[in-house]
């Protein structure tokens, strides 16, 4: 038992280093707001994309993509969505709604998700985790983008302005780019290949430090008892219950594991920017990002114990 908890600290610490490497060196001055900035739209611009395109690039699709998983990854997302917005109409306040639905279904897959399957599973899990981000960045963006317009006069939802921001992320661009590329083996030049490696390999420490960095107890403070209430749907219910009835499935082995990093990845530090564009309560998205992401460091160990001890994973 100890060897597996030990394998499974070997797996997630040096993501959770990472975002606390953030938090420290915000704390000491080293990187500052303008820093987090610039860098968050470095990685979310180029050097995501640039992961995500040779992560898809170098697959063997034929085993990364698989239709059960891909249907079954559509279904907990969108029945996620549809438990958190209950939640939020039983729980919230009429104009915090959009916000806690958002934060209590949107996961950090590009990030946090994406490096922890990457940690686990290597290329493989970079191949799938990438598939996957693709899949979740329309389906994210598409659900938050109406329950956010449904409580706010600011965003709009209709099917123009909502397939416009979708087309135009340049994640979506890059995973679109890669795929055909990869099917019919498109050879590309190894200096394009080695210049783009150098950029994916910034992607995952880049961003988790610029989260880090974001990370305030000031807006955990005046949240208070419904960040709580969201990032328990967030972080405990939703993972149980849909890694759950993938077990029940059959789901096992990496298709399992990987299932289980992104349903219960930590909120989506792009809730925080939507939430701001919406007009709505930013405090109440800033302290839901806080709570889940120092919640995944102990939630995620223990689903990974918990799977790896019962030999699913």
């Amino acid at each position: 038992m100890l060897a597996i908890f030990l394998q499974t600290l070997n797996i997630t610490a040096p993501v959770f280093a990472m975002l606390f490497l953030g938090v420290f060196l915000k704390r000491i001055h080293w990187i500052n707001d303008n820093f987090i900035h610039t860098a968050s739209a470095l990685v979310f611009n180029v050097c995501m994309p640039a992961l995500l395109f040779l992560g898809i690039y170098h697959a063997d699709l034929r085993a990364a993509i698989k239709p059960g998983l891909l249907l079954y990854f559509v279904f907990a997302t969108v029945a996620s969505f549809a438990i958190s917005w209950g939640m939020a109409i039983w729980r919230a306040p009429l104009a915090d709604r959009g916000i806690y639905t958002q934060g209590a279904f949107r996961g950090n897959n590009g990030v946090i998700g994406l490096a922890l399957a990457a940690s686990m599973y290597g290329d493989y899990g970079i191949s799938l985790g990438a598939i996957l981000a693709g899949l979740v960045i329309v389906l994210y963006n598409s659900l938050s983008t109406v329950v956010l317009a449904i409580y706010s006069p600011v965003i709009k939802s209709d099917p123009w302005s909502i397939a416009k921001s979708v087309v135009a992320n340049p994640l979506i661009i890059s995973v679109i780019a890669a795929t055909p590329m990869a099917i019919w083996q498109v050879p590309l030049p190894n200096w394009i290949l080695s210049s783009g490696d150098y950029v994916a390999q910034m992607t995952l420490p880049l961003a988790l430090i610029c989260i880090g960095g974001t990370l305030s107890l000031a807006a955990l403070r005046e949240s208070g008892m419904m960040a709580i209430d969201a990032s328990l749907v967030k972080m405990v219910w939703l993972p149980l219950i849909f890694t759950f009835i993938a077990w029940l499935l059959g789901f096992r082995h990496a298709e399992l594991g990987i299932l289980f990093l992104y349903i219960g990845a930590p909120t989506a530090a792009a809730s925080y920017v939507m939430a701001r564009a919406a007009n709505g309560n930013h405090q109440l998205a800033a302290a839901i990002i806080v709570i889940t992401t120092v919640a995944a460091a102990v939630t995620t160990n223990i689903g990974i114990f918990l799977l790896q001890w019962g030999g699913w994973i």
